[in-house]
């Protein structure tokens, strides 16, 4: 059985001492693939050349994550572009499958990611935060790429955004949805777009276990861990890693009341559908 952690930083320096182990343990787990989501130009740079030497393994995407929208955001936007200009697969159809694009040059990038709003802390760059986050929808309709969301405290202001460019976008996914019914029906009206489910699921106190089955087709989700970062039980408050996918794998099977093979199948048709590898 094989699935896909759509979500981890395994390019930070939380795994610069075992990085091959930490892949390796990935694979005996029976994870397929890895999605490597980028927060600004730096990372952009590490993870285009991580991808570069593991194809069909590792996956690159790269955007401005909103928390490093800072003063020199304009900069990075622009130097990000370039990359993108590089690298991206240029669609022969505009809404063709990623398999019938071609590649332009460099490194295969996947998806524009990992981008969006996060008003948790501050709204001081809140007018910054947008304008960098719309550039970068802008960028994934002309691509053709789909986006990798992430939103925090601000689901108002993304959906309104999105709403502008609803019938251009490809699709994509909003990474770490942690939400109500409510506001996963007002995410879900985006038809091309799934949402992200990670080792919250597996929280003592998280509503998920009875949220998703409510409001979320099986066909509407993917599995990440966001690695390093929030591990799954039994693996919580230890250095989060993609083999623990399984672990989230595992609770939402349960959840759906599904085996853990038709989980894993079904998610997997789900990743081919919106960035449109084969797994």
């Amino acid at each position: 059985m094989k699935f896909v952690d759509t979500h981890c930083h395994l390019d930070g320096e939380e795994f610069s001492d075992d990085r091959l182990s930490v892949m390796e343990r990935a694979r005996e787990a029976g994870v397929a693939a890895i999605f490597l989501p980028a927060i600004d130009l730096p990372s952009s740079q590490r993870i285009l050349t991580l991808c570069e030497q593991y194809p069909g393994w590792l996956y690159p995407m790269i955007g401005l994550h909103p928390e490093e929208v800072k003063t020199d955001w304009r900069h990075q936007l622009d130097a990000i572009k370039q990359l993108l200009t590089r690298s991206f697969l240029r669609p022969v159809g505009s809404n063709c499958p990623k398999a019938e694009r071609e590649r332009v040059g460099g490194e295969n990038v996947l998806a524009i990611g990992e981008v969006g709003l996060d008003f948790y802390w501050s709204r001081e760059f809140e007018r910054e935060q947008l304008e960098a986050f719309e550039q970068q929808v802008e960028w994934s309709v002309e691509t053709r790429l789909p986006l990798m969301i992430h939103s925090r405290k601000a689901q108002n202001e993304l959906v309104h955004i999105l709403k502008k460019y609803e019938r251009e976008l490809p699709g994509g996914v909003f990474h770490c949805f942690t939400g109500n019914e409510k506001e996963a029906a007002e995410l879900l009206q985006f038809d091309r777009f799934v949402l992200g489910v990670g080792g919250v699921l597996t929280f003592k106190k998280s509503h998920l276990p009875e949220v998703l089955p409510a409001a979320v087709p099986l066909n509407r989700i993917v599995l990440e861990t966001d690695s390093p970062y929030m591990a799954p039980v039994p693996m919580r408050g230890q250095r989060n890693e993609p083999a623990y996918v399984a672990h989230v794998l595992d609770k939402m099977a349960e959840a759906y009341q599904v085996s853990r093979t038709e989980l894993a199948e079904q998610t997997n048709r789900n990743v081919e559908r919106v960035f449109g590898i084969k797994i």
